[in-house]
C-alpha cells in the first residue's frame, strides 16, 4: 500500500470513520472522500461527519472528511469539479455557493448547474428575525413601523456579505418598501454581540445565532423565514403566515463531479437516505439548528434550479457584485 494511502487511512481511522476491520479492507476499496468548504467545527463540517459515520457502513467502503476551506466554499467545489467522476470525491456543500455567489462573481470558476453530479439535499434550514433592545419594537408590524420612521437606524446585521441572510434582507426590504442597510459581520457571533448591546437594531441570520439569548429573554426572534414554522421556535409565526410574500430557506447538498454514472450516484443517495432515517442523528441535527431533510439527485437538481431562480432578482437589483 502507497505511503500516501495509508496517512489518509490513519487519519480516516483517528475520526473514527473507520470500523475495526477498515484498513484491511481498505487495500481493496478506494476512500470516498467528501470535501467541507469551511474549517473543522462548522455545522457544514459536523453534518458532513455525522452522515459519513453511518454512510461507511451501507456502502461498504471507507469515508473520509476532507476540510478545504476557502472563499466561501468555492475551493472544495473547485477541487471536486476538477475530480474523476468515479464517485470517490464528493463535497457537501452550503447552498450559497452554488445559488448566491453564481449571481455576484463575473469569473466563478465553475458552473453550478453543468459542473456537478446532484447527489442528495441532507438538511434544510431557514432564518430568524431577531431584534434587541436597540430597537423597542413588540412583533414584526411594530418592528417595520419604527423601521419606516427611523430611516436612519434601519440597518440589519447578517454573519456575512454575499450570504443568504445578506440577500433575505434585500428581499425584506423590497417587500416592506422600508429602505434598509445591510452591516456584514465577520460572522454571526459578533453580530449577535452587537445586537444584545443596542448597536444594531436587527439581524437575519439563523436561529441557531440567537435562540439561546432568545430562550433568556435577551433577544426577542419575532419572525421566521421559512415556508413553515421551525420545530425549535413553534411559537415564532413564518413572515408568510403575517401576511409578506418572503420564503427564505437555504440548504446543505452532497455532490460530485459531473458525469457521474446514475448508479453510483443513486447507490451514494440512497446510503446518504437510510443515514438520515436514523433518529439519533436526526437529533444530533436538530440540536444544530438544521432540520435533516432528504431529497434524491433529481429532487435536489430542481430545488437548486429553484434556488438560483429566486435569488436571480434581489441580486442583480441589489447591485451588490465581487470583483475579481
Amino acid at each position: 500500500m502507497k505511503r500516501r494511502q495509508l496517512h489518509v487511512l490513519a487519519a480516516a481511522s483517528a475520526l473514527g470513520l473507520i470500523g475495526p476491520h477498515g484498513l484491511a479492507q481498505a487495500q481493496d476499496k478506494p476512500v470516498l472522500k467528501i470535501l467541507v468548504g469551511f474549517p473543522p467545527g462548522g455545522s457544514v463540517d459536523v453534518v458532513a461527519r455525522l452522515l459519513a459515520e453511518r454512510m461507511k457502513s451501507v456502502l461498504d467502503q471507507n469515508v473520509l472528511i476532507d476540510n478545504k476551506p476557502g472563499a466561501a466554499g468555492r475551493v472544495a467545489l473547485g477541487e471536486v469539479r476538477r475530480a474523476t467522476p468515479d464517485g470517490n470525491t464528493l463535497v457537501l456543500a452550503a447552498s450559497g455557493a452554488l445559488v448566491i455567489l453564481p449571481w455576484l462573481y463575473k469569473t466563478l470558476g465553475y458552473d453550478p448547474v453543468r459542473d456537478f453530479t446532484p447527489i442528495a439535499r441532507t438538511t434544510s434550514f431557514d432564518f430568524a428575525l431577531t431584534v434587541g433592545p436597540g430597537a423597542p419594537a413588540g412583533d414584526i408590524k411594530a418592528l417595520f413601523a419604527w423601521l419606516k420612521a427611523n430611516p436612519d437606524k434601519a440597518n440589519y446585521a447578517t454573519s456575512g456579505a454575499g450570504t443568504v441572510p445578506h440577500f433575505t434582507g434585500v428581499l425584506l426590504s423590497q417587500e416592506t418598501s422600508i429602505p434598509m442597510t445591510h452591516v456584514a459581520y465577520k460572522g454571526g457571533a459578533p453580530a449577535a454581540q452587537d445586537l444584545l448591546g443596542g448597536q444594531i437594531p436587527l439581524m437575519i441570520d439563523t436561529a441557531s445565532e440567537t435562540i439561546e439569548h432568545h430562550r433568556s429573554g435577551k433577544l426577542r426572534i419575532l419572525a421566521v423565514t421559512g415556508e413553515n414554522r421551525s420545530a425549535a421556535l413553534p411559537d415564532v409565526p413564518t413572515l408568510k403566515e403575517l401576511g409578506y410574500n418572503l420564503v427564505a430557506d437555504a440548504f446543505f447538498g452532497l455532490y460530485g463531479p459531473a458525469g457521474m454514472a446514475p448508479e453510483r450516484t443513486q447507490k451514494i443517495s440512497d446510503a446518504v437516505a437510510q443515514a438520515l432515517a436514523n433518529p439519533e442523528l436526526q437529533a444530533r441535527i436538530r440540536a444544530l439548528g438544521l432540520s435533516p431533510s432528504y431529497a434524491g439527485p433529481q429532487a435536489l437538481a430542481t430545488i437548486q434550479a429553484t434556488h438560483l431562480k429566486r435569488w436571480e432578482g434581489p441580486i442583480k437589483t441589489s447591485g451588490y457584485t465581487i470583483d475579481q
